[in-house]
């Protein structure tokens, strides 16, 4: 059977849709936090380190859902700006262990809330109820497609 690709609308594709909340995401963490000059995946970084200090860079990218080669940037823009520290792990060379320093922890607390204002304002359209579904339901497809993903399964 051939696919009808002359009337396809990609508004009508959940792939499509995704990629727009993506951007609205990212455009309202940005109008939040944007004199901060931390990017999305910079403060996933940050976050992930202040919750595991010490983390090594490989565990790192994992957990955020990044690629180890591409992490090393982000971590290199952390470290030139004071916010993290890297050091040689004992037990395997190889590795790099992160910690946040002072700068780091405080640029992070000053985030958080206008963080947490983006998140609050990309579900703002959405009854109460609807934002639990919302969120449920994504889980629901993330969790069903989780071996796609780079980022470890939840509990």
């Amino acid at each position: 059977m051939k696919a009808k690709s002359k009337n396809l609308d990609p508004c009508s594709l959940p792939g499509h849709l995704a990629r727009r909340v993506q951007q609205l995401a990212v455009a309202l963490f940005v109008q939040e936090v944007g004199d901060i000059g931390l990017t999305p995946v910079q403060y996933s970084a940050l976050q992930t380190v202040c919750n595991h200090p010490g983390i090594d860079q490989k565990t790192l990218a994992a957990t955020i859902g990044y690629d180890t080669s591409t992490i090393a940037g982000v971590i290199d823009r952390l470290e030139a700006r004071g916010l993290l520290a890297r050091q040689v792990s004992p037990a395997d060379r190889r590795a790099k262990l992160l910690t946040p320093t002072e700068e780091g922890t405080r640029t992070l607390a000053a985030v958080v809330p206008r963080m947490l204002q983006a998140q609050e304002r990309l579900l703002e359209p959405l009854a109460a109820a609807e934002r639990k579904e919302f969120m449920r339901m994504m889980r629901v497809v993330i969790e069903a497609n989780a071996e796609l993903s780079t980022i470890p399964a939840r509990d």
